[in-house]
């Protein structure tokens, strides 16, 4: 019995869209946008015309009303152009928008989820501190409720988006002496910065265009309306979203998977030494089917976590699920793998894989950062082998 992981009609010209809008709009500006570290100055208006900003939220608010299968295309096709656009565009839409649609009250869902749905507004999530990367429950940042807005002080780091961002998402204590049990979500415009309130863009070895920053929260206020979900039950939001964002995040490391394989078959085919394309190589053929088969191996891990979680009512993961470890192997996968195709692309390329006007190389710097964000590849191990002895 054959298993099929083809995709339906719609889905097919889903991917073909992002993928040429890529290759015609964003693969000519990436050399120098990488170089100048900035992203794209209309790059979220542009797939806001594409109608994806909002792929996985309900029509009614601008959404396109899709599933996380069809996120997961978006990551993967914007990633073999971009690695670190594609990750800009999934950490607005899947650590910011989805969870202010899935959390959130319908007051909020009508102030923020239209703006960002249309290109309007960008997202950030914060949940990351100085001192709690992977130890997220650790965070210090608190908000003391004051009569009709909260009082934040505190700080985030290596926040995706928030140098151009719009909406920030983020975490609080709320009561500190209950540890994480004390946890809320705070949602707020950024743009215009509120009084209290800093960001400063990290300079970054890969990811360039995907602006990046350090926040400061010093006596910001937020309306005590912008609550997200339950006071002092955020822990359940950030967990929950964990999951999504990991599986649909791999995305962004397949794309470089794919694009390194792709560039190196067509480099090695042109490149000529000793008489040959050195395609003829038989060191060379055995690195691009050693590309080939994690590739293909991550992209049936991933999209198969995706229809998972767009086949259950309760998308929420978190310790003691299937999902909480099927999303982990996901990105635990993709991410090695597509550094591994990425060094592996580098060696077929020789010194030009080496220089930076080379695409193989731009692929290599951001793909490294998927062994260490959203959990490093450790943490992802942690929790793969805590939910199999779980079962056993």
């Amino acid at each position: 019995m054959a298993i099929s992981m083809a995709f339906s009609d719609e889905q097919k010209m889903l991917a073909d869209m992002i993928y040429k809008w890529g290759v015609n709009w964003l693969d000519p500006q990436m050399e120098h946008h990488d170089e100048v570290d900035e992203m794209p100055k209309d790059f979220f208006k542009e797939t806001g015309k594409l109608g994806i900003n909002g792929l996985c939220i309900d029509e009614k608010y601008g959404g396109a009303g899709q599933g996380y299968t069809e996120v997961l295309i978006g990551t993967l096709e914007i990633g073999r152009i971009s690695n670190a656009l594609s990750m800009t565009w999934g950490a607005h839409l899947c650590l910011c928008v989805d969870n202010i649609k899935r959390n959130a009250n319908e007051d909020i869902k009508q102030r923020f989820l239209p703006g960002l749905c249309d290109g309007t507004d960008i997202g950030c999530l914060g949940i990351t501190e100085p001192n709690a990367g992977s130890d997220a429950m650790a965070m210090r940042t608190t908000a003391k409720l004051d009569g009709d807005s909260y009082i934040v002080n505190g700080s985030k780091i290596f926040i995706t988006n928030a140098p151009v961002g719009q909406v920030l998402l983020f975490y609080v204590k709320t009561n500190p002496e209950l540890g994480p049990k004390g946890m809320s979500a705070l949602v707020t415009r950024i743009d215009p910065a509120p009084e209290g309130y800093s960001c400063n863009k990290i300079k970054k070895f890969g990811m360039r265009t995907s602006p990046t920053g350090e926040l400061g929260f010093n006596d910001m206020r937020v309306p005590k309306e912008n609550l997200v979900g339950e006071l002092n039950k955020g822990v359940a939001i950030l967990t929950g979203g964990l999951t999504t964002e990991r599986i649909t995040l791999s995305g962004c490391a397949l794309g470089s998977a794919k694009a390194a394989l792709d560039l190196s078959a067509k480099y090695s085919k042109e490149r000529v030494q000793f008489g040959k394309p050195i395609a003829e190589q038989g060191q060379i053929q055995y690195k691009l089917a050693n590309m080939y088969c994690r590739y293909e191996t991550g992209r049936m891990l991933a999209f198969n976590a995706a229809a998972f979680v767009d086949s259950l009512t309760d998308k929420r993961g978190g310790k003691g699920t299937d999902l909480d470890m099927m999303a982990a192997a996901s990105l635990l996968y993709c991410g090695e793998i597509g550094t591994q195709n990425c060094l592996d692309g580098i060696q077929i390329h020789g010194g030009y894989g080496y220089c930076l006007e080379y695409a193989i190389n731009r692929h290599f710097r951001d793909s490294k950062l998927w062994e260490i964000g959203a959990g490093t590849s450790e943490v992802r191990r942690m929790i793969i082998a805590r939910e199999l002895l779980r079962k056993y």
